[in-house]
């Protein structure tokens, strides 16, 4: 089933098998009725993909057309289900193919690895004290974000990781057949179990239960995962320079922006940012806790065989008074082992420490009432220390084998993941700070409409403000219930740092950043909250935000009347003079289209990183980065590298988002060469592997090309006077909105302007209807105009591709979201439109783009067909589009009976059925959110 019977690769031969045994769990749950109908509407996609479309695709229309919506359910269930488990296999055979690859290159570094860009930048002269220098600084941090292109539960998830535990089992050379047997049994029971319950949920999810979502990678792979990757980077670091005595700190770290972004989510209130903390701190403290168990059991060591140092010992006796019943069962039950005493009190701390966090609520006003000092962590560091204590001890008494064994993995896990996970990122749009200024203003007889200044105006303000020391606004608040959020929004962040954890919360984000006083508000905010305090103290980044294309290019100049501001310079005193900066991937791209918010994008990190030397601050660029390609998707590895030359600076963060999220992290060796590759990145980006010089000529080349692009791009999205219309129609917009797919709303207010509605669902939608407009319109357009506008324009941009990483990295992704795409079912959702003219006339246009942009790139990057020059893609792509197909056909028959009888009896069934078949398609296509 769902294989070509000819294709005996082990890929395919184990889809092969899963797939069988997903038939057969069909045949048995819903009869062989149910399995003819699945293959029946496999073969004809089949057939309709090899010739014969505008048949198959009439015949398949009408097939799905005349089943009631419990066999359509049955359909999108089989197929769903059966990317599920090509997902896992290709995950499966990406491990297999890469463990084969190091059995046959030895010793030499695999591709991508970081121990390859340590032996790069030793032959191109880079010393080690150099490397040494860039770790000390760098930062590398993936910031996780739920939305709704990843509907699976944790249930289904833990259901998956079983089974590719499973298929990894059955490819295993060393597998006896009895074991395969048993083996596919324990998978059909998953099979089984999947079939029988909700994949997504019912029932709309909370933001906590997004929170607890993404807690599922870091339990089920990173804190397993992490402290091998530092450990082998450390070994690389040592083969490579074996001269030098290595010092390798924390530079990888975790974020989170779930439970933080308030953004257009009116359910991200303080308290469940409160609640966010505790779960986060929570899952940190029980891992650690278990480390310490295990550890305990390892350090036997007897006070009669070896000394210890005097360290221990003192801390011993520190210790003891402060837990009087457990020194006294430690007196019995260890009383010549000092490193399980050390480890008793090490986990009784950590349990205080838990439960504290579990009990913990904010008072701002009166402060927290922590434990006893000594009793419980304050921070991540007293926990190190303890650590520490012992590591030395055991160096120093003939036992550093042991310091370097399983203890250095704890203490990796300590740094990296800290008390807290992964640190909360808080976000907010910029209106609401001016909003609840102008009220906090007026109420204080300061400004009577601080809204309607300008941004100048605002900025003397501001700083006029921070000035004083007065304080601004009162205990007792009595604003509206908006200002009112926002105010105690900031007492709650001045809270959990103070009483809860100090490392928890780093960074407040500002979208839609369009001057200096947006920054300046914040700052302002925090010094009421006592968050910052002039002199001593600033707690948070404050970090601008900049999304649209306007904004992008307003962002250098906004940057540095701020880091020309005293007022502003006083707080970036306090966090190392770093600044750092984000970039929305997603706002520019739905602005001014795919070429044009990739030229602007990057246009503004140069800008930016010269703005910042200028003014002597070190820039750290935040990423806004989606899952699909019209949000700035695509490899990470390969997006680093073709970053401006001098804008990473070992120094990068970058979110972590949709389906991709599960792909790349839900098992912890595809974790492990994720982050592998995106090391290998910055390293090679931060010493001058890449690209150094860009030469005027490709740089007016792609201005030209991001000029045209956008032309074009808006020319239909913003100014077709029925665009919206079409939109509305030919994708399942409507119906994403309205699903219980994510916490957040698809807009951030009540509008039908595409300005206002977020970008997720606006790629989302046009993934889902195959048209993947986002990825690529406007640029065969651009890529046509300039070679005929220059008789050596195709050479330049054969030139680009083939020397430029930026370049290239922008139409190999623009080639992976056309393969995605399919106009002839695209079609068929055209057909939803009910003004068929207008449908004729914008699917037309489409249509033509798309031919024109596949053309140009097979023409500047010297290929046959999209992706010639990945061939593994290619053909994962092509086996996969005659899958989804039978999706599609689905969900458009399905969204027609929808919106046919909208209040109708089948209703509920209809709204059940059209959001599997989303979730279906996403996996199908991947790279959609």
């Amino acid at each position: 089933m769902y294989t070509p019977e000819t294709d005996r690769t082990p890929l395919s031969m184990l889809i092969h098998s899963l797939g069988n045994v997903l038939g057969d769990v069909i045949v048995a749950q819903d009869g062989v009725s149910a399995f003819e109908l699945e293959e029946d509407v496999r073969q004809r996609t089949k057939q309709r993909r090899s010739d014969g479309k505008l048949q198959e695709t009439h015949a398949l229309t009408e097939l799905v057309g005349q089943l009631p919506v419990a066999q359509l359910m049955g359909l999108i269930k089989a197929f769903t289900h059966y990317f599920g488990l090509v997902n896992l296999a290709e995950s499966v055979e990406r491990l297999r193919v890469l463990a084969e690859r190091d059995r046959q290159n030895g010793d030499a570094p695999r591709s991508e690895s970081v121990e390859l860009a340590l032996q790069e930048l030793r032959e191109r002269g880079i010393t080690a004290q150099q490397v040494q220098d860039l770790l000390d600084h760098a930062e590398i941090r993936p910031v996780f974000t739920a939305h709704p292109t990843e509907a699976k539960r944790r249930t289904t998830l833990k259901k998956h990781h079983r089974i590719a535990e499973a298929a990894r089992q059955l490819t295993a050379e060393t597998t006896f057949q009895r074991q395969r047997e048993r083996l596919l049994e324990a998978i059909r029971e998953e099979i089984v179990a999947l079939w029988q319950s909700d994949e997504v949920r019912i029932i709309k999810p909370t933001v906590i239960d997004e929170v607890k979502n993404n807690l599922y990678y870091f339990e089920e792979s990173l804190f397993d995962m992490i402290p091998q990757l530092y450990r082998d980077t450390e070994a690389s670091l040592r083969r490579i320079y074996p001269e030098h005595d290595w010092h390798l700190p924390a530079f990888l770290r975790f974020g989170s922006w779930v439970g933080g972004d308030r953004d257009g989510n009116p359910f991200v209130i303080p308290s469940v940012t409160v609640e966010t903390l505790k779960l986060l701190m929570g899952r940190s403290l029980r891992e650690h806790i278990h480390a310490v168990e295990r550890l305990s059991h390892r350090l036997s060591q007897s006070s009669r065989q070896v000394p210890i140092s005097e360290e221990l010992a003192q801390t011993l006796v520190h210790d003891a008074p402060l837990f009087p019943e457990l020194a006294h069962v430690l007196e019995r039950r260890n009383p010549h082992e000092p490193y399980r005493q050390k480890c008793s009190y090490i986990h009784a701390k950590l349990h205080a420490t838990l439960a504290y966090v579990e009990r913990y609520e904010p008072d701002w006003a009166r402060g927290g009432h922590r434990p006893t000092e000594g009793t419980w962590y304050a921070n991540a560091n007293e926990y190190l220390s303890d650590l520490a204590t012992m590591e030395y001890s055991l160096r120093t008494n003939g036992a550093a084998s042991v310091a370097d064994g399983f203890l250095r993995d704890v203490q990796c896990s300590a740094k990296v993941f800290g008390l807290h996970t992964a640190t909360l990122d808080i976000r907010q749009h910029s209106s609401r700070h001016t909003s609840a200024l102008s009220e906090i203003f007026e109420y204080a007889g300061i400004c009577d409409d601080y809204a309607s200044l300008s941004q100048a105006e605002r900025t003397a303000i501001l700083e006029r403000e921070l000035a004083n020391n007065r304080p601004l606004i009162p205990t007792h608040l009595y604003y509206s219930a908006e200002t009112v959020e926002i105010i105690e929004t900031f007492r709650t962040i001045r809270a959990v740092l103070s009483d809860l954890n100090a490392e928890a919360i780093e960074t407040y984000i500002i979208s839609m950043t369009e001057g200096p006083s947006d920054i300046l508000a914040v700052l302002l905010l925090a010094r009421e909250a006592g968050i910052y305090q002039p002199g001593e103290h600033s707690w948070l980044n404050i970090v601008p935000l900049f999304e649209t294309g306007a904004d992008l290019i307003a962002a250098p100049e906004i940057m540095h009347t701020l880091l020309s501001s005293e007022a502003y310079r006083q707080h970036l005193v306090l966090r190392n003079d770093v600044q750092e900066i984000m970039l929305g991937y997603s706002d520019s791209n739905k602005d001014g289209g795919f070429a044009d918010a990739h030229w602007a994008l990057y246009l503004a990190q140069v800008a930016l990183a010269e703005t910042c030397f200028r003014h002597r601050v070190a820039m750290r660029l935040f990423h806004g980065r989606g899952g699909a390609v019209g949000r700035g998707g695509g490899p990470a590895n390969r997006a680093i590298l073709g970053q401006p030359p001098g804008t990473v600076g070992g120094r990068i963060k970058i979110t972590e988002q949709g389906e991709v999220i599960s792909d790349r992290y839900a098992e912890p060796e595809t974790a492990y060469r994720h982050q592998e590759q995106i090391i290998n990145a910055v390293l090679r980006s931060s010493l001058g592997v890449s690209i150094a010089h860009i030469s005027p000529e490709w740089q007016a080349a792609m201005s030209s090309l991001a000029q045209v692009s956008r032309k074009v791009y808006r020319g239909l999205v913003y100014d077709h006077p029925h665009f919206l219309e079409y939109f509305r129609n030919a994708t399942p917009i409507t119906e994403i909105s309205r699903l219980n797919i994510g916490s957040r709303p698809a807009s951030r207010k009540a509008s039908d302007r595409i300005e206002d509605l977020r970008a997720i669902p606006w790629v989302f939608s046009w993934m889902q209807s195959r048209h993947t407009l986002p990825g690529w319109y406007g640029l065969g357009s651009a890529l046509e105009h300039l070679i005929q506008a220059d008789g050596n324009g195709l050479i330049t941009l054969q030139g680009m591709y083939n020397d430029w990483p930026f370049f290239r990295t922008m139409l190999d992704n623009a080639q992976m979201i056309l393969s995605k795409a399919d106009m002839d079912i695209a079609a068929q959702y055209a057909l939803l439109v009910p003004d068929q003219a207008l449908a004729n006339e914008i699917f037309g246009l489409i249509k033509a783009e798309y031919e024109l942009t596949v053309k140009w790139i097979c023409e500047v990057a010297q290929i046959n067909e999209l992706l010639d020059t990945n061939p593994i893609l290619q053909h994962s792509i092509k086996q996969r589009n005659p899958y989804v197909d039978p999706l599609s056909f689905v969900q458009i028959e399905l969204l027609r009976r929808l919106r046919t009888d909208p209040d109708g009896l089948e209703h509920g069934d209809l709204e059940d059925a059209i959001l599997l078949s989303i979730n279906g398609i996403a996996a199908g296509l991947k790279n959609t959110g």
